[in-house]
Parts: C-alpha cells; structure tokens; sequence
C-alpha cells in the first residue's frame, strides 16, 4: 500500500468536488464515520474493492484514478471498472494513430469489439468483403472469416479457423461477458455464438483457453495477396477499459516456427 500516494489521489479529488469536511464523504458513501480517514491514513491497510469503488464513484475519478487508486490501495489492478459505460469510447486521437499507420491493417474498437475506425489497409481488405461493423462476431460467425463448411471453393479469411483461430477468439468474448456483465452487444454475441451449430460447441469446450492475442500468429488467407499469415499486436487505451487498438501485420508464406524474442531494456 502506497498511503501517501494514495491520500494524494484521493484528498486531491475531494477537493476538486468541494466534499468538505471529509465525514460528509462518509455519509454520501453511506459509510461509518471515520471510514475514508482511515483508509486515507493507511489504518485500513488493504481496503475491499467495493469500499474503494464507493469513494472513487462519489469523488468522480475516472477509469484510469480508478485504476491507480486500487494499485495504491491494495497493490494490484481492479477487478471491475468504475461505471458501466466504460469502454465505449475512446479519444478521438487513436484515429489519427492508427489512419497514420501504412503497410499494415489497424483499426480500434470499444469494449465489445464495435469498429471505431479503421485504416486504409483494413478498408482495402474490406472492400472485396462484407464490411463488418462488430469484429468479434466477424471473426466468430461470418462466412467470409470462417468459410463455408463443405465448400472449399469458399474458404474464409481466417485460416483453419476451428483450430488457429476460434480456441482463441472464442476465451476473449467469455473473459469481456464476465468482465462486462451488463453489455448488451456481448450478450447478444454470446447468445448467438452458444446458438451456431459451428461455434456453439467450440464455446463451451474453450472456457479456459489463453484470452491475450498479443504477439500471436495465425494463418490467414489474404484477399488481396493470397496466402500467409498474420502477427497480432494488441492495445488497450488507458481509460478506455476493455477497448482495443489492434495492429495486424501480414505476412506472405508459411509461419516460421521462432518466435521473436520479447523486447526488454538491458540491465
């Protein structure tokens, strides 16, 4: 527990908000007197989530305070963002980024995976396709991403997807419902996923696969250049919780079985 850091944090909110004296905090948190003195002095030494949750909601802090405040708290990130709406939006500055970006795709979504913007490499793809508008039910239900089962004259995008693709595609929207219970669009995805006779069962038979895409390869079958496979950089802007900038870089050929070494600063 950082308390100075802490009571930095949190002092600092409270006046911004005009909470004066700090027992008046207590009372809209519908707590005991004492309650935020004590957490702020490091009494409280490791405070519950929740009772952090109802300060931070009444001081106002947004997802990123949110987010420190725990680490200070208690040594380690919140399990559950601040507000409900969090990750529906993302500053507008990410499609400047990612439209800067040239000779890869890139594109952002929000917290159930909406497209937010795209660059000309995604749009180029896209324009030989059906556009999407939501990439995890692309990815998880669309002919043009799984193909057609049976046809092979009409294969998807996503190569091999039962088995490069879907084992982890599919963790990724299970970790956003029970990360974001109450999203609409994610219990729609889901519903419609458990109820595809493809998917539905791969769904319940990957409940505890690796959910990070960060640096993964998978196969992909290239509209515009044939067949290779694609290297997935993943991001999550700050404050924009559950939402993704995502890099995709392809690569003509058969995947290489090295994998690049991880950067790290020497020591």
């Amino acid at each position: 527990m950082d308390t100075k850091a802490l009571k930095a944090l949190l002092e600092g909110a409270r006046k911004r908000a005009g909470i004066v004296p700090q027992e008046r905090l207590d009372m809209l948190a519908n707590r005991g007197v004492g309650t935020y003195r004590a957490i702020i002095s490091g009494r409280n030494k490791r405070p519950r989530f929740d009772l952090l949750a109802d300060y931070a909601a009444i001081l106002r802090l947004d997802e990123q305070e949110w987010t420190a405040t725990c680490n200070f708290g208690r040594g380690e990130a919140p399990p559950f963002t601040l507000y409900q709406d969090s990750g529906l939006e993302v500053p507008a500055i990410w499609r400047d980024v990612i439209q800067g970006c040239t000779g890869h795709v890139s594109y952002v979504t929000d917290r159930a995976w909406n497209l937010l913007a795209t660059n000309r490499a995604f749009d180029e793809i896209y324009e030989h396709l059906d556009r999407p508008t939501n990439m995890m039910r692309w990815m998880l239900l669309a002919p043009s991403a799984r193909g057609i089962p049976g046809d092979p004259a009409k294969p998807g995008i996503l190569t091999n997807w039962a088995t490069a693709w879907a084992p982890y595609v599919l963790p990724q929207l299970r970790a956003a419902r029970a990360r974001f219970r109450r999203d609409r669009t994610l219990f729609e995805i889901e519903r419609d996923v458990v109820a595809d006779p493809i998917a539905g069962p791969l769904y319940e038979e990957r409940a505890n696969a690796s959910v990070h895409p960060d640096g993964d390869r998978r196969p992909q079958l290239h509209p515009l250049y044939g067949p290779g496979y694609v290297t997935i950089c993943a991001a999550e802007p700050l404050g924009s919780a559950g939402a993704r900038v995502m890099g995709i870089f392809f690569t003509p050929g058969e995947m290489p079985s090295a994998t690049p070494a991880p950067l790290r600063a020497a020591t």
